[in-house]
């Protein structure tokens, strides 16, 4: 097992908070999604569009690729025009750099050592440009989850670091600007920082905790951080963390205070989720290890019935005197099909005006959450009395 996979760029915001992290998740199996197998290709894609425009392949080439790419598995139109997006945004950046610094330089997929502070630490930036003093590098997110922001992130911080460390002694660089750009999302977000800032960040804060998570050593601590965590589901810091729930009594809600209902609001969503890691980990031990949790045993669950063939399904019924039109329901795409099925561009060009949005159900969210706050009624009340 190699250092990088210990303490990768992309699990810093765990390791860094819970350094013991890096060493317990070795002892999981690696796991491989279709959402990380999608995000790859789209990579590939957009490496492919951005290396044609820097003219670093020739267009027959390019050609040739691409008509390989269209045949790959997650490759939709939806998924083009997002990639596109971010190709553009790239371009853009790339123009920019070459009006400023006739020079600029300009890199796709550059692999950065920030070893320095993370034992044989490396990762790689999707987009580097260096221009007129400032180093920016650019990383694509194509998860469609929740926004992700480069303030005070530490795989884009680290990411800068190995660029830096990498290219500062070729360039006057005196500014690091890190980007996350998430096209599903429509969110693009910048840290930027001097490059003394930045360097001070890595000596103080990171080379440290590196060190204690590269031996396996430190205090565990649970957190937001846990949640892409492999060992998030038979943690023992993070069952404390959310056993501390059992201090109340749960008596009625009215004998609880304002700040106590509050308090197990913001717990009960961890709780829920803590709750939902162990329940699956246990299924997949029993289901897929033979492992037996003493009280619980392995089920059929429940299911609903199907036809085992819809074409026989109909020639039965037609053969026996039922109108075929009364036996099928012609119904339209979800918005979701449809708009991955023509594209999200054309989508909003032909059905803008054919689609709504319904006011979504009123739900309690910490403060910190982006959404405007609706009124509440005893608020509506108050406006009520004031107009009359």
């Amino acid at each position: 097992m190699t250092a990088h996979a210990i303490l990768s760029a992309s699990g810093a915001h765990r390791w860094l908070n819970c350094t013991p992290s890096a060493k317990l998740e070795q002892e999981m199996p690696e796991e491989h999604s279709e959402y990380a197998a999608e995000g790859s290709f789209a990579h590939e894609l957009a490496e492919l569009h951005l290396s044609r425009y820097l003219d670093l392949i020739l267009a027959k080439d390019h050609r040739k690729r691409y008509k390989e790419l269209k045949e790959n598995q997650f490759y939709s139109q939806e998924l083009e025009d997002h990639v596109k997006t971010y190709v553009d945004y790239c371009i853009e950046k790339i123009n920019t750099a070459r009006a400023k610094t006739k020079d600029a330089v300009i890199l796709l997929e550059q692999k950065v050592d920030f070893s320095p502070w993370v034992p044989n630490g490396f990762g790689t930036g999707d987009l580097i440009v260096i221009a007129a003093g400032t180093l920016e590098i650019v990383d694509l997110k194509f998860g469609k989850g929740v926004p992700v922001s480069a303030e005070d992130n530490p795989q884009m911080r680290l990411y800068g670091l190995g660029a830096l460390n990498q290219y500062d002694c070729l360039y006057d660089i005196r500014t690091v600007a890190m980007t996350i750009m998430q096209p599903r999302l429509d969110s693009v977000s910048t840290e930027e920082l001097a490059a003394d800032v930045l360097v001070a960040w890595g000596d103080e804060d990171v080379k440290p905790r590196a060190q204690l998570a590269y031996k396996g050593e430190g205090e565990p601590v649970a957190g937001d951080h846990c949640r892409f965590c492999k060992v998030k589901a038979v943690c023992r810091a993070r069952a404390e963390l959310n056993l501390e729930m059992a201090k109340y009594d749960f008596q009625d809600p009215p004998l609880l205070s304002h700040d106590e209902i509050a308090d197990i609001l913001f717990k009960a969503e961890e709780l829920r989720a803590w709750a939902s890691d162990v329940q699956a980990y246990a299924l997949d031990q029993a289901e897929n290890h033979g492992v037996k949790f003493p009280g619980w045993k392995l089920v059929e669950g429940r299911s609903n019935r199907k036809y085992l063939d819809e074409e026989k399904v109909a020639e039965t019924l037609t053969a026996a005197g039922y109108e075929e039109d009364r036996l099928f329901i012609k119904s339209l795409l979800g918005i979701t099909a449809m708009e991955k099925f023509i594209g999200k561009k054309k989508f909003a060009e032909l059905l803008k005006e054919l689609v709504i949005k319904p006011a979504g159900k009123p739900t309690l969210v910490p403060e910190s959450d982006k959404r405007p706050e609706i009124n509440s009624a005893a608020a509506a009340a108050e406006d009520f009395k004031e107009v009359f």
